[in-house]
Formats: C-alpha cells, sequence, structure tokens
C-alpha cells in the first residue's frame, strides 16, 4: 500500500491563526516536537516575508531531527523579475534547508485582476521558478494556490499551470482548496482529472471554510494523493487547516495506510 508522507504548516499557516503568536524559542521547541511524532515535513515559515521565521531557520539548523525535514516556503518570483534577482527566491536558498516550497497562481482571475499580469505571464514565473530552485535545492514541492477555484473557473489553464510546474522539475504537486469552498464531490472529480495529466506525487493541502477540510484530505488520499498538508489542532487561518490530529490516526488506524 502507498505510503502517505504528512507535512506540517503549523508554524507558518498555523501561526496565522487569531490569538497565536510563535517566539522564535517557540517554534523550535515544537519543531522538535514534531519531529518526535514522526511527521515527514516541517514548514518552518517564510524567511523572505518575516524576519522572525529567517531566524528560526538560522537556529533549528543547529538541531538534530531524527524524522522530519525542514522546508521554507515562499512565492514564485515577482512579475518582471528574474528568479536569480528576487529577494524572495534567495532567501530560501539562503535558509540552506532540504526542501523548498513555493506556490504560485492556478486561478485566471489572480494573474489578471490582482496582479495585473497576462495569464502566460504567470505560468513563465511558476516555470522559471521551480527551475532555478530545483538546480539549487534537494526537493521542490510546488503549492497550485487556488487551484480547485481555478479549475472551476478555467480548468485549461489550472491544468496549464501545474504542468508547467512539473515540466520545470517540481517533485511534488500540491492542489490547494485556498478558500476552504470545494465539496467532496468536487474534491474527487478534480483529482481524479488531474491525475490524467500529471506524473509527479500529488499533495492536497486544504482550509477548513465548508468544515470540510478533514473530510477532503481523507477523500483525496483515497484518490491517489500521497502527500497532506495540514496543521496540528487545524490551527490556521480564517475557520482554520486541515487537522492533522484527525487525519492521521483516520489514514493509518482506520483506512490502514502507512
Amino acid at each position: 500500500m502507498k505510503r502517505i508522507r504528512i507535512y506540517d504548516t503549523t508554524l507558518r499557516d498555523g501561526a496565522q491563526a487569531e490569538d497565536i503568536s510563535f517566539s522564535v524559542e517557540d517554534k523550535v521547541r515544537i519543531a522538535k516536537r514534531l519531529d518526535e511524532l514522526g511527521l515527514h515535513y516541517i514548514e518552518g515559515g517564510w524567511p523572505g516575508a518575516n524576519p522572525k521565521d529567517a531566524q528560526f531557520f538560522r537556529e533549528i539548523a543547529r538541531v538534530p531531527l531524527n524524522h522530519a525535514r525542514v522546508a521554507a516556503f515562499g512565492s514564485t518570483c515577482r512579475p518582471g523579475a528574474q528568479p536569480e534577482d528576487d529577494p524572495n527566491i534567495l532567501s530560501l536558498l539562503e535558509t540552506n534547508v532540504p526542501v523548498v516550497t513555493i506556490f504560485g497562481k492556478s486561478w485566471d482571475v489572480q494573474p489578471r485582476e490582482v496582479m495585473g499580469i497576462c495569464l502566460e505571464e504567470n505560468l513563465d514565473m511558476i516555470a522559471r521558478s521551480v527551475e532555478y530552485l530545483k538546480r539549487r535545492t534537494e526537493e521542490v514541492i510546488y503549492d497550485a494556490e487556488h487551484f480547485f477555484d481555478g479549475y472551476k473557473s478555467d480548468p485549461t489553464y489550472a491544468l496549464a499551470s501545474i504542468r508547467r510546474a512539473e515540466e520545470a522539475g517540481a517533485d511534488c504537486i500540491v492542489l490547494c482548496d485556498t478558500n476552504g469552498g470545494t465539496l467532496p464531490w468536487e474534491i474527487e472529480s478534480i483529482i481524479s482529472e488531474v491525475q490524467t495529466h500529471i506524473s509527479v506525487p500529488l499533495g492536497i493541502h486544504i482550509h477548513n471554510d465548508s468544515e470540510l477540510a478533514v473530510a477532503n484530505s481523507i477523500l483525496a488520499v483515497r484518490k491517489g494523493i500521497v502527500h497532506v498538508q495540514g496543521t496540528i489542532n487545524g490551527y490556521g487561518e480564517r475557520c482554520g487547516n486541515a487537522n492533522l490530529c484527525s487525519i492521521i490516526p483516520a489514514l493509518k488506524l482506520k483506512l490502514g495506510y502507512p
């Protein structure tokens, strides 16, 4: 049976929850506990956006971990910039962690109306950023932000965005329900279609705005997803993220996934 990889983002997404503010010391202590639990990935934060996160990566480099690989999070390069000149991209490499996770836009509305760029430029930003990072770090995970909303708006463009990440060398492509509004049968049908176009391992990242993050994550695994993102206790912005404290025992004890 396929082995499911668990990716914890409590230290980044979880830190966006109301009334949560982690110090650097807090983050190091939590990372140690997550490693003891046996999680595969610990996303430490966004060094290009938060000096506290940059400090965390310096501190965690001195901590021996037995199980987890530490990941740094950031975005694709900015419009009009090359990855080698983009401070956000360079800050990811400066962490010297083995895994870099970057997000890019899958929803056609965002490049045109939020970023003010054409759709093809957005695809080029995804490809250039993934390719640049993959040549300089061990593992690159690509988070397809707003993927399910993007697919429902323009499936051809949403699929093109993740194909560009795959062609550029992404090790795993994570389908994100960033608004948390996708229903279970939509999750299943869209993943089935994606699997006909993408051959690299697929992951899932679900927000809980419809109170379906755990259910949708479990359904995604049953459809073939092998990488699951979430947070401890479901901490996260707005209504929270997928709760790993529910997902892990459901997958292992009820469904028998290693």
